[in-house]
């Protein structure tokens, strides 16, 4: 380093300086590993913990989510104002609490419209991206009888697709998945994913004496529409020109780094729920 600075002079001693400062500690795969697995024994937990007591704590989880993630959606569209659209989101989720499920549906669509008119397109766009998984995460807990299984069954699946991905994508490596938009997610990552995600649905039903067969098949489905969800993200930011929507969750990113699998899942196992007959669990 010595021999470089004396031959680049001023200019290249602050470069080289700047490139000794970022490079990473350790293996640059699992240079994030530490961080990653910090914030989730912290938040892990408590998003278990409400989940189990459901009722206030999983809707005020929730709701902080929603405004979190508006906050963020409002700096990513370069709003003067951040957190309008955070307000606009804890909105919603008063009138669903309020008057039910549907109403606040009803209200993604009014503010989205609103938010058109005052903030442009790409705001708007944000409204029902960050608000509708917030709406059928509570919906889909509240449910009567099988509100925690399913809720639980929902978080098992994307935990495992987010872990599954993570680990085999660095074990293995291989062929890109989608090189232009998320240049560090490789075909093997997102298999492991897929497969993970699955087999954590499947455990979840064995246990309660669900159909793991039909849990599997139902967890392969809202794995990959969970990745889905992940690349969209990865789209956003690559169009953007930013790494992370938010600095919020050490190792992470923002809330939608972190939330962008469940943003896409939601609305599908609420939907898949709703279809069940009976009031049964996703996996039957």
């Amino acid at each position: 380093m010595h021999w470089k600075t004396m031959r680049a002079g001023s200019g290249g001693l602050v470069h080289v300086l700047s490139e000794f400062h970022e490079r990473p500690a350790g293996n640059g795969r699992w240079s994030d590993l530490y961080l990653r697995v910090a914030s989730a024994l912290v938040l892990g937990p408590l998003a278990l913990f409400c989940l189990w007591r459901g009722g206030l704590a999983w809707s005020l989880l929730i709701g902080v989510a929603m405004a979190g993630l508006g906050h963020e959606w409002a700096r990513l569209a370069r709003l003067s104002q951040t957190w309008t659209l955070g307000g606009l989101q804890l909105l919603a989720w008063v009138v669903m609490l309020l008057f039910g499920f549907q109403f606040g549906l009803q209200s993604i669509v009014i503010i989205t419209f609103i938010t058109w008119l005052a903030f442009g397109r790409f705001a708007a766009v944000g409204m029902p991206y960050a608000g509708l998984g917030g709406l059928c995460l509570i919906w889909l807990r509240h449910r009567p009888g099988v509100g925690l299984s399913d809720t639980a069954f929902l978080i098992l699946v994307i935990w495992g697709t987010d872990i599954g991905a993570y680990a085999v994508g660095r074990l293995l490596g291989g062929a890109k998945l989608a090189p232009r938009i998320s240049p560090g997610k490789t075909w093997s990552g997102a298999l492991g994913g897929l497969v993970l995600g699955a087999a954590c649905g499947a455990g979840l039903a064995a246990a309660t004496l669900g159909d793991s067969g039909y849990a599997f098949s139902v967890g392969l489905v809202l794995s990959f529409v969970a990745q889905a969800g992940d690349l969209l993200e990865s789209a956003i930011k690559r169009k953007l020109g930013v790494k992370d929507s938010a600095r919020t969750i050490p190792g992470h990113g923002g809330l939608f780094d972190r939330l962008d699998g469940f943003l896409t899942a939601a609305p599908l196992a609420a939907l898949l729920a709703a279809s069940m007959q009976g009031g049964m669990g996703l996996w039957g």
